[in-house]
């Protein structure tokens, strides 16, 4: 049976359990548990982190813990009894292992790393916390270090701050709000400012000195000097150097680091300086010989400095690490300058020193320290481990600590004078130095030259060379001990060191000082002169008192002896004492000893005040012992003295550099201090003093006085207590009278006011600011009350009145402040007292808004208070007090400070930040210590409405400044949901209010309006959206505070359900506000607050009858919701959430299906649904900082919505410029002017004025129209499509000439000129187009199921295209194939790309068919204005035959419609309608011959032209097309489409079988041609292949049964005029067909200049093979094609590949696949093509003739071909357009067959009737044209000389249909690019005239010249054409007529008089004037 726990409530898991059981709940390792009951050995719980799923689990695997339960029962909850940092510890490691593995993911490695270091520290650091092994030193050490890494963490990862007390986590329920927010600001300030110090410390490591001439040891000795003092700061560091320049001793760090210890604020200043002072070992000179003398010397070597400047600006840039420096080493010029060589250098004297060497340099690495040394030690323990050196300050540092204990005497040898002593030169002076005791002992190790190194017993000065009056200036420390002081002496031994070979070094005289004089005082500091005695190397020192009683130094008399011998040579030493036991000062001596002169003690205490404060303070116990005991002496008579001399004393340790003595003087109270009786005459004589300083001119001695008034009343309250120990408490009531009477005479002195004097003022403001140290002590002796009543009637004494002296205001208050944190006032019984008092005050400043900072301190610590004592019965009348004194002023000054301008320095806006913090937190103390009784007290003090409102409106306003994200830092979440618990709670309150006394007749809009906003902005806050916080934490919010905003949400609902018909006041203004807080994606809340929703519908109706405002506003508030970047990465799931809200939201759409106006409530449901999927779509696409497709869709979807949809111009003109500036940063220039032209096109040229708007200013229309023209045009100009911005330039320029304006007419007139050179000089790229699938539920909702074609960037093919796009949607899988997707593809929840290229199908054939028009003109019009768009798919149909499957290949060729053309505002459309019709076999035959036809003419046409750089090309092409027609390529069409069974199977197609002849035989004659061109510019290297093309064309004309050409004339090569592509005509042709039908051109849009993008192929005779090829499977495979490129071959013999435009968007093998063989590698590189590079071809066949016009429908195909031998630029075809209808006599139908109008994926059955759906050719007989056509005019004047023209003439260019086609034969010129075009007509002599097609092309005239039509302007110029008749077919290709086939329909684009759609189109954009545009108003 299971039984509820009573002690097992809590557990850690220590067994890994599956819960494989029936209940069983799954456990790992180390997760925390609540057991919830237990049976036999098993318990029930769960995992507290996931505490819904619950479940079973053995008791053995768990480890139980000690925790209290809170909440016993259903809901209970479980704290761990454990050390709370360990709790806080645990689960915050827990929370960063999840954001840590996050970090890996996200590629953040340096804070990986660093965290996982962290992480580690903090699991051992927990571990040595379990373990319970740590002192309580260590223990606190360790949390210390805890806290500061969690802090550090949280801060690194973005989590909360946390507020702590002593190492541990605070409930923000159990302490004050104010208390709250100190924690939190302490703990943001600890980690954005560090604290000041004001001690620092200088580490430096000697590395090495390196140096060219060394080989001697040397001495560095390092000191820190001050230039502008010119005296040392420091003491020395001392490094010994071996002779490389190294450390003597590398093993000891000691002796290479010290650390310059205790330096000041004022010692880190630019002219401080780190000096180097080198002293080397060795010979007297550096370049004596070795055997010379082997005596060392100390010499010197060189110097070195570095300013502490250079240190701190480093410091600045690399915080915390060590930097090395070189520093330069120099030596002066003469050795007499060394002892100031280094201030020379400071100096830059340059003349007084050089460099040592070139390259000497002394290498040091320095790091600057802050903080005292114990933090050092904790913060660095790496450099007191290995070992440092303390190099000490020279003095006191200017803090002194009561524990430091010094006693270092500094003695510098300075200079000597010194006589020759008989020598012709000046001796070389050697000084020895001795610390001798007074029996003449030398003193061990009492020299020290500097740290780093030990200290030594005798010391030898450097010698400098032959220098009578040497300057050493050479520092040493003597380390004395105290005990041996005392009859110490130094002696100094002067020797001349001789440089002759045996260097012995002569005594010749001897100097000493005393340190201690005989009356105990040390040797005085500063300069001493000492004398020289003479003596010799054998004089006897062993007995000191021979020489002690000598005189040591001038002007000492002591000494009754003369010197041995008398000298005038003289010595020169500085001294200087830093010891905290002896003293230099005498007067101090004698005050000790005041009792061996009692007669002196008023000198003495007249002199006391003269002792230097360093004195006093090192002997502070003695002082005071001895200044106590003259007052028992004689109180009367040094009473006052006495007491003059201890305010000194304790003033003394007010300065900052003694004040660590206080706690000496306290301790010298409490044990020390024996003056019972002393408390009578301190107070006699204070009050003395107070009562004097009204009438007292000179206030300084008694403002000296008041501010020792804490020490006094120490002493005064000490000395009763010892009075009372002594007597039990007798005079209890003499001792309060008497203090009575001090405070009466304190408060009469505090009641004085400054008659314009203002010394008494300062006098009461030094009271006032020591008066609350006093509490403390009043209280040890008296009664709690007595001494509140006391300091009440003391404070009160104070004036009330704020008048001029401010600074005595200031006092007052901060009095007041000190009083609030005393002692007293935290008493509850006292605190009753002093409230009154200080809330009157804090009053009067608050309503002066004098003192903030100051006033909300003392708020701060009242409310803190207060809440401790939050269970006494005197609090509620406390907060009584509190709310009608402070209330209405906290709200008041709130809004005050709210409203001022922020100040400018960082300073004051930090305490400006302050102020307005504590405030708050101080209103929020207040509002939360409020309860029930209080809140009815407060609203019924209001005694009219009128005050009641302004209060709500004040503490609404407040509220909402509260709720402001910038009101505290990001990381205060605890703070922030603390705020939100107070606000909730009072607006609960005052809600009740509001309904009361606002509603019906009183109804008062603009407080229920303020409500509802403060509301809504309650509801938005970030820090309530619970869906953002981690579990852990949101769990942890819902236990302790639930979920506020559905709190909010219900008290909203509730009130507006109260509102009635004032509904109508926030109806539409409340719309937006109320859709955004539905936007919060919380369940709870939408159910409470939809309703509203209906109501407001509801009431919008019932007013105007339709929902216009309430839609305007929806839509205006879900834009603006984008436009602040709200919803982030939430917003996905919010548009999942606003569906049911406006879609299947059973309770709102029932509500309105009930209604009368449920259509049209409906409606608005669906159309913000709509525009949401939209905008939502938008936010996300925007996210993305690089401009990318999807912006720019997502941003045309949406601009479209708002133009079509809901027609909101404002709306849609801010997204066409925020389209515009998506082109601009893409550099979609072309675009980006289409774009802006949206804009233009609303606008009309008129003069009405337009307001601003945007960027743009107030002008008129005009004015900004023209700005839009000009920004247009420049943006045409950046995109190279200078044919629209001319159009424009055209309408500006009427503009500027209807107006006169020449000026700017002429600026017009020029740019277009330059347009026209652009468009002649400069080289356009054609791009690719690409139709792009998206299918699946994933993809936004502007792309998802849908096709859309996309227009390529520069130089990007179909692999770049696909890549880019797959980089676009990273999660997109690409599709393999190019068929029609399934249902299943449409539906599924991923992505799925379908790419391929796509051939663009332009409408404008009259400029492209004009031969006139050079080829980059007619260029621009092959891709712009492209509406329809086309790709091939391959595939057999019925049997397939293996050997010649050319008769069952089939084309499908699929038309794609877009919704507006290319190039427009994107540079992508989607598909409007898709036609899908077939190509037979012989169709596709005849397109593939045509093609390489015209690429032959055109091959020729160049080379004879002299447009190729080399005739490879032309080569390349013969030997493919010939090769291939030898090795049986057109046999394979004879065998297919010949032969009898297929002529009498196929009857409707015996035309197209004539046809195909004709191209066969026309083929023959261009190649017999083309070789004769060929021979004339071959090189003379390829003449042996020009002989082998020759005779194998004579065999393959042979096997085609061609033997001559008997109807032809041979022609010659054609010459150009003007470089201008245009060909002649000569009517002498011989026939091609019967029918003369026509050929259209078209060429290659990359065809110039690159020759070289020709490529031949041929038909292999292995037609399975050929298959193979085209559908990449094997030779038998008989599947439908797939549209994916695959491996093709390519030698002599052509294949079949599939076509590259349709590859799949996903690599395949063929496309990179490395295991391709090398026959195969040419396939890849021909899928890397453009379409128009790839093979291709395409025919348009025009025929115009007076009696009849020729109607054609499109057909397109193109044909990739390759070969080995060839590169994949020369691996391409050009295609041609290519169709046929023809209808004799009579009028051209223009309608298409429902068969050819296909749009659904199957292929359709191939039709019954005889024409094919595609493509009919059909024949005519030569009798349909008796007559030649006459041909009109041309007004082109120039001529070209007539030439008889060759098959290659025809150069017209058609349009640009780059569509591959998978057909061909071998002499047909399979894979062939079709060039040109001709229709050839038939005269009655034989001959053919070749006609151009377009209305200008050359016409023959009478006299055999030619003429050219100028070619047109723009689309509306349309011209006419003529057609000649045709040459009979010869009689050897000709077949037996059939029947009349049906005609296939005819082509609606071709010389049709209307105009097409795409030029309506285009007409619509680009031409003026256009029909009347949609004005915008004032936009």
């Amino acid at each position: 049976m299971w039984i509820p726990t009573d002690n097992e409530k809590y557990g850690v898991v220590i067994s890994g359990f599956r819960g494989t059981v029936p209940h069983g709940l799954p456990l790992e390792v180390g997760e925390t548990v609540q057991i919830l009951e237990k049976c036999d050995g098993w318990y029930r719980g769960f995992v507290l982190k996931n505490p819904s799923m619950k479940g079973i689990f053995p008791a053995t695997y768990i480890h139980l813990k000690n925790a209290n339960v809170k909440n016993k029962g259903q809901f209970e909850t479980i704290i761990p009894t454990e050390d709370t940092v360990i709790t806080e510890m645990t689960g915050t490691l827990r929370e960063w292992g999840i954001m840590w593995k996050q970090l890996y993911v996200k590629n953040e490695g340096d804070l990986f790393h660093r965290l996982w270091h962290v992480m580690n520290e903090l699991l051992d650091l927990r571990r040595q916390v379990l373990v319970g092994h740590l002192t309580h030193d260590r223990m606190k050490d360790v949390k210390r270090h805890i806290t500061a890494r969690l802090d550090w963490g949280n801060e690194q990862m973005g989590l909360d701050l946390v507020p702590r007390k002593e190492f541990s986590m605070v409930d923000p329920d159990e302490i004050s709000v104010t208390e709250l927010y100190k924690l939190m600001e302490h703990r943001h300030r600890k980690k954005d400012t560090p604290v000041p110090t004001s001690s620092h410390h200088l580490f430096l490591q000697m590395k090495s000195l390196m140096c060219a001439n060394l080989g001697e040891e040397l001495e560095v000795f390092f000191s820190i000097y001050d230039s502008r003092e010119n005296h040392p700061v420091s003491e020395r560091f001392f490094v010994k150097l071996n002779k490389n320049g190294l450390p003597k001793f590398p093993e000891k760090m000691e002796r290479q680091c010290t650390l310059f210890v205790d330096l000041g604020s004022s010692d880190l200043r630019k002219d401080i300086y780190i000096t180097v002072h080198i002293i080397r070992l060795g010979r007297m000179a550096a370049g004596e010989k070795k055997n010379t003398c082997n005596t060392q010397y100390r010499r010197p070597f060189g110097c070195a400095v570095l300013s502490i400047a250079d240190l701190l600006q480093t410091e600045r840039d690399t915080r915390d690490c060590k930097e090395d420096y070189m520093l330069k080493v120099y030596m002066c010029n003469t050795e007499s300058e060394w002892y100031q060589i280094h201030e020379n250098i400071i100096k830059k004297l340059n003349a007084r020193y050089n460099l040592t060497s070139s390259n000497a340099g002394l290498s040091v690495a320095l790091q600057l320290l802050h903080g005292d040394i114990d933090q050092i030690r904790r913060e660095y323990p790496v450099l007191f481990t290995r070992g440092v050196a303390i190099t000490r300050k020279l003095g006191f540092s200017d803090i002194i600590m009561p524990g430091d204990i010094r006693n270092d005497l500094y003695v510098t040898l300075e200079r000597g004078e010194y006589e020759k002593g008989g020598k012709s030169v000046a001796r070389n002076v050697d000084v020895t130095m001795y610390v001798l005791d007074s029996e003449g002992q030398v003193l061990k190790d009492c020299i020290s030259l500097g740290s780093g190194e030990a200290p030594v017993s005798e010391h030898h000065s450097f010698v400098l060379y032959h220098n009578n009056s040497p300057r050493w200036a050479e520092l040493l420390k003597l380390p004395i001990p105290v005990d041996k002081f005392r009859g110490a002496h130094v002696r100094l031994e002067f020797r001349h060191c001789s440089t002759k070979e045996k260097g012995e070094k002569k005594l010749f005289g001897f100097s000493f000082v005393p340190l201690m004089q005989e009356d105990g005082r040390t040797l005085p500091d500063g300069i001493h002169e000492l004398l020289v005695h003479k003596c010799e190397e054998n004089t006897n020192f062993q007995d000191p008192a021979c020489y002690l009683k000598l005189q040591y130094c001038k002007g000492n008399l002591h000494g009754n002896s003369q010197p041995v011998k008398a000298s005038k040579e003289t010595f020169w030493i500085s001294s200087f004492l830093c010891s905290t036991k002896l003293t230099q000062n005498g007067d101090l001596l004698d005050f000790l000893k005041w009792r061996a002169h009692p007669e002196r003690i008023c000198d003495i205490l007249s002199k006391f005040k003269d002792i230097d404060g360093a004195e006093i303070v090192k002997f502070l116990q003695d002082t005071l012992d001895a200044l106590f005991g003259i007052l028992d002496e004689n109180p009367q008579k040094y009473g006052l003295k006495v007491f003059d001399s201890l305010v000194h004393i304790i003033n003394l340790l007010q300065d900052i550099k003694f004040q660590h003595f206080k706690p000496v003087m306290d301790t010298y109270i409490e044990s020390h201090f024996a003056g019972a009786l002393a408390y009578r005459d301190l107070i006699k004589v204070l009050k003395r003093y107070i009562d004097r300083s009204i009438e007292a001119e000179r206030q300084e001695h008694i403002q000296d006085v008041l501010r020792a008034q804490e020490y006094i009343f120490k002493y005064i309250i000490h000395s009763r207590s010892l009075y009372t120990l002594a007597t039990g408490g007798q005079n209890e009531e003499e001792f309060l009278s008497s203090i009575y009477e001090l405070f009466q005479s304190v408060r009469y002195f505090l009641s004085i006011e400054s008659q314009g004097s203002s010394i008494i003022t300062q006098t009461q403001a030094v009271f006032l600011s020591s008066f609350p140290a006093v509490y403390s002590e009043l209280l040890k002796l008296i009664d709690v009350r007595e001494v509140a009543n006391l300091v009440r009637d003391t404070l009160r004494s104070m004036p009330d009145v704020l008048h001029v002296e401010y600074s005595l205001e200031a006092v007052k208050l901060q009095c007041i402040a000190k009083t609030v944190e005393s002692q007293l006032f935290a008493n509850p019984d006292s605190r009753c007292i002093l409230l009154p008092v200080v809330l009157h005050h804090l009053h009067m400043h608050l309503q002066e808004q004098k003192d903030l900072i100051v006033c909300a301190r003392i708020l701060s610590t009242m409310f803190c208070l207060i809440k401790k004592d939050s269970t006494e019965a005197t609090v509620s009348e406390e907060v009584d007090m509190l709310v009608d004194s402070l209330l209405g002023m906290l709200l008041r000054t709130i809004l005050e400070i709210s409203n001022r301008p922020q100040p400018s320095g960082p300073t004051i806006r930090l305490q400006f930040q302050d102020v307005t913090g504590e405030f708050v937190a101080c209103l929020l103390a207040l509002l939360r210590q409020m309860t029930d009784k209080h809140y009815q007290q407060l609203l019924e003090s209001f005694t009219n409405k009128d005050d009641l409102r302004d209060f709500l409106l004040q503490i609404f306003t407040v509220f909402k400044i509260l709720i402001r994200p910038e009101m505290f830092p990001k990381d205060w979440t605890i703070m922030r949901l603390v705020t939100n618990n107070v606000i909730i709670t009072t607006i609960l309150y005052l809600s009740d209010a509001l309904r009361k006394n606002f509603l019906n007749e009183s109804f008062d809009f603009k407080v229920w309006d303020s409500y509802f906003y403060l509301a809504v902005i309650f509801i938005n806050q970030p820090c309530l959206q619970l869906e953002m916080f981690s579990p852990s934490k949101r769990k942890k919010v819902l236990e302790k505070y639930g979920d506020m905003r559905v709190m909010m949400g219900c008290e909203i609902f509730s009130m507006w359900q109260n509102l009635g018909e004032h509904k109508l006041h926030f109806i539409p203004g409340l719309i937006g506000p109320f859709l955004e807080v539905t936007l919060v994606p919380q369940a709870d809340l939408r159910n409470v607050m939809i309703p509203i929703f209906h109501d407001m519908m509801d009431w919008e109706q019932r007013r105007t009858g339709n929902f216009k405002q309430v839609e305007a506003k929806l839509i205006d508030k879900l834009d603006s919701l984008m436009s602040e970047g709200k919803g982030d990465e939430t917003y996905r799931e919010l548009f999942n959430s606003i569906i049911p809200l406006f879609g299947p939201y059973p309770s709102l759409l029932k509500k309105i299906e009930r209604e009368t106006w449920r259509e049209s409530g409906i409606s608005l449901v669906a159309t913000v649904t709509r525009l949401m999927e939209r905008l939502l779509d938008y936010r996300d696409c925007m996210k993305v900082a690089e401009v990318d497709g999807k912006k720019i869709g997502c941003t045309v979807s949406l601009l479209n919505f708002y133009k079509t949809e809901i027609n909101k111009e404002e709306m849609y003109i801010r997204y066409i410029h925020k389209l515009y500036d998506l082109h601009l940063k893409a550099q979609n220039f072309t675009e980006a002017a289409y774009t802006l032209l949206l804009y233009d096109e609303l606008l009309e040229w008129s003069e009405r004025p337009l307001r601003e708007f945007l960027h743009y200013p107030m002008q008129t229309e005009w004015q900004r129209k023209e700005i839009l023209h000009l920004t247009i045009i420049q943006n045409f100009d950046k995109g190279k499509c200078w044919e629209n911005g001319i159009i424009l330039c055209r309408e500006l320029a009427d503009q500027y000439e209807s107006f006169y304006d020449y000026r700017n007419l002429s600026k017009m007139r020029m740019m277009e000129a330059a347009f026209y050179d652009k468009i002649m000089d400069q080289q356009r790229l054609e791009p690719e187009f690409f139709r792009v699938g998206f299918y699946g539920k994933k993809f936004p909702f502007f792309l998802r199921n849908k096709e859309f074609v996309c227009r390529g960037h520069d130089y990007e093919r179909l692999e770049a295209f696909q890549q880019r796009m797959l980089n676009e949607f990273p999660h997109a899988i690409a599709m393999q194939h190019a068929n029609q997707p399934e249902e299943t593809i449409f539906q599924a929840d991923a992505q799925y790309l379908q790419i391929y290229a796509v051939i663009p199908i332009p409408d404008n054939h009259e400029i492209l068919q004009k031969e006139a028009i050079p080829d980059h003109i007619k260029s621009f019009y092959r891709v712009n204005n492209i509406w329809r768009f086309r790709y091939d798919r391959p595939f057999h149909k019925g049997i397939k035959d293996k050997e010649n499957e050319f008769k069952s290949l089939w084309i499908e060729r699929t038309t794609l419609t877009l919704v507006q053309s290319l190039p427009g505002i994107s540079r992508w459309f989607e598909v409007d309608r898709r036609e899908v019709v077939e190509m037979s076999p012989l169709e596709n035959a005849i397109e593939v011959l045509e093609n390489k036809n015209q690429q032959l003419r055109t091959l020729i046409t160049q080379c004879q032209s002299r447009q190729m750089q080399n005739i490879n090309p032309l080569t390349m092409c013969l030997n493919g097309v010939i090769d291939a027609a030898v090795n049986g390529g057109l046999a394979r069409y004879q065998e297919a489409f010949f032969v009898k069974d297929y002529i009498l199977n196929h009857p409707e197609d015996g035309e197209k079988i004539s046809r195909l002849r004709e191209l066969m035989f026309e083929q023959a004659h261009i190649l017999e041609y083309g070789l004769a061109v060929h021979e004339k510019f071959v090189p003379q290297d390829m003449r042996p292949l020009h002989k082998k093309l020759v005779d194998q064309f004579y065999v393959m004309k042979s096997r085609l049964g061609i033997q001559d050409f008997p109807g032809y004339s041979r022609v010659s090569p054609i010459h150009l005029t003007n470089g201008s592509p245009r060909t002649c005509r000569n009517p002498a042709l011989g026939a091609i067909s019967p029918d003369g039908a026509r050929l259209v051109n078209r060429r290659s849009p990359l065809s110039y200049p690159a020759f070289n993008r020709y490529s031949s192929s041929s038909l292999s005779s292995q037609a399975s093979a050929e298959v193979s090829n085209i559908t990449g499977q094997s030779e038998s495979s008989d599947e439908v094609f797939h549209m994916q490129a695959s491996p093709s071959t390519s030698s002599l013999s052509s294949t079949h590949s599939a076509s590259p435009n349709v590859t799949s968007s996903a690599p395949s093998s063929a496309r990179g696949s490395p295991l391709l063989s090398d026959k195969h590698k040419h396939s890849r590189e021909n899928t890397c093509l453009s379409p128009r590079e790839r093979p291709c071809s395409a025919i348009y066949p025009i025929s115009m003739e007076p009696a009849q016009t020729l109607k054609q429908q499109i057909g397109d195909s193109c044909m990739p071909r390759s070969d080995p031998n060839l590169s994949a630029p020369e691996k391409v075809m050009n295609p041609t357009p290519s169709s046929w209808s023809l209808d004799s006599g009579k009028e051209a139908r223009t309608c298409v067959p429902d068969s050819a109008r296909l749009v659904s994926p199957p292929v359709p059955p191939r039709p019954t009737h005889t024409g094919s759906p595609a493509k009919t050719y059909r024949s005519y007989s030569p009798q349909a044209f008796d007559t030649p056509p006459a041909h009109p005019r041309s007004p082109h004047k120039s001529s070209v000389q007539s030439l008889t023209p060759s098959p290659t003439d025809y150069q017209s260019l058609g349009p640009v249909y780059n569509s591959p086609v998978l057909s061909g034969s071998s002499s047909s010129g399979i894979s062939s690019l079709s060039r040109g075009s001709v229709t050839e007509t038939t005269l009655t002599d034989g001959t053919i005239t070749c006609t151009l097609i377009g209305s200008e092309e050359l016409i023959k005239r009478e006299n055999g010249t030619f003429a050219c039509m100028p070619p047109r302007y723009n689309l509306s110029e349309h011209g006419t054409g003529t057609s000649r008749r045709r040459a009979p077919l010869p009689h050897s290709l000709s077949v037996p007529p059939s029947g009349e086939p049906p005609a296939l329909p005819p082509k609606p684009h071709v010389l049709r008089v209307h105009r097409s759609e795409g030029e309506n189109r285009m007409e619509e954009i680009l031409v003026r004037p256009r029909s009347q545009p949609r004005k915008v108003s004032q936009l």
